[in-house]
């Protein structure tokens, strides 16, 4: 019941600017606390073992905040707050709509709300490859924003949840292959993947069920095919209930990429109308979360 009712405060309140303003998210205190391992450990000789040394301390205090705030005798009021500060639910259909709305008024105005949830260079996008960018994004945030902590909320409580998001900030921050984080951020990225291996392919089967989708071949087909072992899952099942082409080529660093398309059949024009459904998916499939948690309240009790 704790996380049913941090499911619902998050639905409705999202994240208030007005508190966030005024004290820093905790997403924000995660951020600095890699960038404080990073700054102190990534250097010289032996950078992923250093880099293990930070993962295992960044989870060894996620989890012990995670415990202390539970073991607080409040009838789980605060575990309740916290809990739905780390969702993201009506966040991230904000963020995502927002693409929607600012690609009504022009182009322009799509590619710089598109250009603050995705990483690719947006500055030549066409329409499709916006409203793409948005889709793709909806999808794997999902994953990573709402259900990953959920389920992990569901097998250990706010430390378990707690230790994911830590873990997924890190990946972030530190878990690319680039010169510096190469070695260094290998931990995480490693560690960030095993968390979500269950998560993703439980959000693809929430998305699909979610809209009556019931044939795994396409899905099964595709997910493989993108470049993270986890993102393909529910990006592949989004593709297919909208019946829209996702992936495909796109630039990074002015470099293209021709990534293959998830569910080629699927029609390639999409446009603002194909991220409003995206966005009604994701209440669906968060709506069949909340669903099958309330249930196992209810068994529990």
């Amino acid at each position: 019941m704790t996380l049913v009712l941090a499911m619902l405060l998050d639905a409705l309140f999202g994240e208030p600017k007005a508190i966030w303003d005024r004290v820093p998210h905790p997403a924000v205190l995660m951020g600095r606390a890699v960038d404080a391992l990073d700054r102190a450990l990534n250097a010289g000789t032996m950078r992923r073992a250093k880099g293990v040394a930070a993962l295992a301390l960044l989870v060894a205090g996620a989890y012990a905040l995670g415990w202390l705030i539970a073991a607080v005798p409040d009838f789980g009021a605060l575990e309740v707050i916290v809990a739905a500060i780390l969702l993201a639910q009506k966040s991230l259909v904000d963020h995502v709509r927002a693409v929607a709305d600012g690609l009504r008024q022009s182009l322009p105005a799509g590619r710089q709300a598109v250009s603050m949830i995705v990483g690719r260079d947006t500055g030549a996008m066409e329409e499709p490859a916006v409203a793409r960018a948005a889709i793709e994004s909806a999808a794997e945030n999902l994953s990573d924003g709402v259900i990953a902590p959920a389920f992990w909320f569901l097998v250990g409580g706010l430390p378990l949840m707690l230790v994911y998001k830590i873990t997924n900030t890190a990946d972030s921050m530190i878990g690319h292959r680039t010169p510096r984080h190469e070695a260094f951020g290998w931990a995480s990225a490693r560690f960030d993947d095993l968390l979500n291996l269950i998560p993703a392919r439980l959000t693809a089967l929430l998305i699909a069920l979610a809209h009556g989708w019931t044939n795994p071949a396409p899905i099964l087909r595709d997910a493989p095919l993108h470049r993270s072992p986890n993102a393909g899952w529910p990006e592949a099942a989004m593709a297919v209930v909208l019946d829209v082409a996702l992936s495909g080529p796109r630039a990074y660093h002015g470099v293209m990429s021709d990534f293959p398309w998830v569910w080629p059949e699927g029609r390639r024009n999409a446009a603002a109308k194909d991220i409003d459904a995206a966005c009604r998916a994701l209440w669906r499939a968060w709506g069949l979360m909340l669903l099958i948690v309330a249930g196992l309240a209810l068994i529990w009790r």
